[in-house]
């Protein structure tokens, strides 16, 4: 399988998770022209994409949907509460509804020879999910806008080759930064965003012999940095009890503003 993220960050997110038969995308949240450009970085288009998965209804997750579904007729994956949510706020313009199919937490299903297992996070939004996608294979996940996790999230994030995760801030810097209190306690709420720190502590909780690939994604532009969120995921690795350190494993930031390179698990 193939782990693009296309872009990720707090302004906008569109990940690309396929293999050599079915293309999906996990969420459409920046223009058709970037996910188009993202796309042909790998040889594709958006016409070979089967089916896009929507993890909820904020806007850096979905800004560009209404515009990719009027070009193309790709099926959207999501839970009931999060399709709702997007038709009711109306936000992605006229679209064909029948595109959305409605989707439950731990109910595995296929797209072509590709199993997706939705499991529910923790988020302020109507029913956020995070998505695991295999094809017998190889396994990766992604998964970020939560925040915190537990055990259950944990299980889910087990036992995977590749995976996506949220490293959204740093305390100190949203603590001291220029965004109103009300925007700070929500970022650092339990249905918030999870922080570098914790982020390293649930990979300490997740890596393995068989995890290649990790991506540190959602990025907030005002309160962390791309150097900072790296380093401070490799402490909390290092300092763990864990058998892993963090040069066990191929770690990277993903990009905002552009596609970060994909790999191949």
């Amino acid at each position: 399988m193939r782990l693009l993220p296309i872009a990720s960050g707090s302004s906008g997110n569109c990940i690309y998770v396929g293999n050599d038969n079915t293309h999906l995308l996990i969420d459409v949240g920046i223009s058709k022209k970037r996910i188009e450009e993202g796309l042909n970085s790998i040889d594709l288009t958006l016409s070979d994409i089967n089916g896009i998965l929507i993890t909820h209804e904020h806007s850096d997750h979905i800004k560009g949907l209404g515009v990719v579904l009027r070009k193309e007729e790709i099926p959207v994956y999501s839970a009931n509460a999060t399709i709702e949510a997007i038709l009711n706020e109306g936000k992605t313009g006229k679209i064909n509804e029948e595109l959305f199919c409605s989707i439950d937490a731990d109910r595995p299903f296929v797209i072509n020879d590709i199993t997706v297992n939705p499991f529910e996070i923790f988020h302020d939004a109507a029913d956020p999910y995070a998505y695991v996608v295999g094809d017998g294979c190889s396994k990766v996940a992604v998964a970020t806008d939560m925040g915190h996790f537990d055990e259950y999230i944990v299980e889910n994030l087990r036992d995977l080759d590749g995976l996506l995760i949220e490293a959204n801030h740093d305390i100190r810097m949203l603590q001291t930064g220029r965004y109103p209190y009300y925007l700070k306690q929500r970022i650092l709420g339990a249905r918030g965003h999870l922080c570098n720190e914790m982020c390293g502590q649930l990979l300490d909780r997740v890596i393995s012999n068989k995890m290649k690939n990790i991506f540190l994604g959602h990025l907030s532009h005002e309160n962390n940095y791309p150097d900072l969120a790296y380093e401070s995921v490799r402490t909390e690795i290092n300092l763990s009890d864990s058998e892993f350190r963090a040069n066990d494993f191929d770690i990277r930031v993903a990009r905002r503003d552009m596609p970060s390179g994909v790999v191949v698990l």
